[in-house]
């Protein structure tokens, strides 16, 4: 038998439930581990359990009955990118031996770790995470899914927010729970994911349709931003290469579009907005106009839209660059009148579908951004 020393999220039953397997290991008995501590200086999902020589950690002792859940744990420990370090755990006045799972950063700071506050924000995210994260138990190496867990990460953020549907009142009220699934399987898991589900939907006659077998790609929520200077009525557009087009067998796949980004964990929508605003053109927007929210390809892709109007003093240049290097961006701006913009649509060389929208957004509230300006 192992014991092993948890803290913080690790410490949260329902994810040490799904880190197990669905059973609870062993007997749990509180615990504190000194020299150590969370390092909360960063607001992230999962803070971890670091080197600390002025602290002391409190959590709990589990004890772990077999070796495949201690390598369960371990394997999603080491996806977070903590390590088993054998230590000394203070418990009810003893002191016994046991294994923590420890970051290697050395920096401590922020509030003390308050488990309701932190499962209200990042409860769902992390239950989430961790049912994908321990989907490749088995299959992955943990070093393969950790350079991508920003990713399982913003996956999980995604279906988190899903919950705050609009209400129905043209569309059918029947809720998800009345889909019969029978089986779901991932398809592909690399830094985009595709799972196959096999199911039974109602249908509008009041029967079940057969069983679909039905792939869907698995993606993150998005931001998008179209920048617009209404005092000189021109807008910023972000040039680059595709896949999409690409693979379709466009011969020019490099498209026009409005700004956008992936919706990290623990952001908002306008959060993305801003940053990507900044990450990709180098503007500061002043301020957001909410469009729409929406799917963009509903029968196979899980991609969901925020859209946003970016109000922002446009330089004067008609071409530039921007992107991050660390995400292999390349991008080129171009600012234009919106005449020009709206010429874009009539030729059909605006052939993304966000930025037709946006344009057309644009056309119809233009007066009314143009006279408060």
């Amino acid at each position: 038998m192992q014991e092993v020393f948890v803290t913080g999220p690790l410490a949260w039953s329902p994810l040490l439930e799904i880190v197990s397997g669905g059973e609870m290991p062993g007997p749990t008995r509180p615990a504190r581990l000194s020299g150590a501590g969370l390092d909360l200086g960063r607001d992230t999902c999962f803070p971890p359990l670091v080197p600390w020589s002025e602290g002391a950690a409190d959590g709990i002792l589990v004890d772990v009955p077999e070796r495949i859940l201690f390598d369960r744990v371990e394997f999603f420990a080491a996806v977070l990118g903590l390590t088993p370090v054998p230590k000394h755990i203070e418990v009810n006045g003893e002191s016994l031996a046991a294994i923590a799972f420890l970051g290697d950063t050395d920096s401590v700071a922020g509030p003390a770790w308050d488990e309701a506050g932190w499962s209200a924000r990042w409860g769902a995210i992390a239950l989430g995470a961790a049912t994908e994260i321990m989907a490749y138990f088995g299959r992955k190496d943990a070093r393969e899914v950790q350079a991508h867990l920003q990713m399982v990460l913003a996956r999980a953020a995604a279906r988190a927010a899903a919950a705050n549907t609009p209400p129905a009142t043209v569309r059918s009220a029947t809720p998800s729970s009345e889909v019969d699934e029978a089986a779901q399987e991932l398809s592909h898991a690399g830094f985009f994911l595709t799972r196959t589900h096999s199911l039974r939907h109602p249908v509008f006659d009041g029967h079940v349709s057969p069983l679909l077998r039905r792939e869907v790609f698995v993606a993150t929520d998005a931001a998008i931003v179209l920048p617009y200077d209404p005092v000189r009525d021109r807008l910023l557009l972000v040039e680059q290469f595709r896949m999409g087009p690409y693979g379709r067998g466009d011969p020019l796949p490099f498209v026009l579009e409005p700004v956008a980004g992936r919706v990290d964990a623990g952001e908002t929508p306008e959060a993305t907005a801003q940053r990507e605003a900044w990450e990709e053109a180098g503007l500061r927007l002043t301020g957001l106009e909410h469009m729409t929210s929406h799917y963009c390809s509903p029968g196979c892709s899980t991609e969901f839209y925020h859209c946003y109007l970016g109000l922002t003093d446009l330089p004067d240049m008609e071409k530039g660059r921007g992107g991050l290097e660390t995400e292999n961006e390349d991008i080129r701006t171009h600012v234009l009148s919106f005449d020009r913009a709206m010429e874009l649509i009539e030729s059909g060389e605006a052939n993304i579908g966000p930025l037709v929208l946006m344009l057309l957004w644009l056309q119809r509230e233009r007066p009314r951004l143009r006279s408060a300006s």
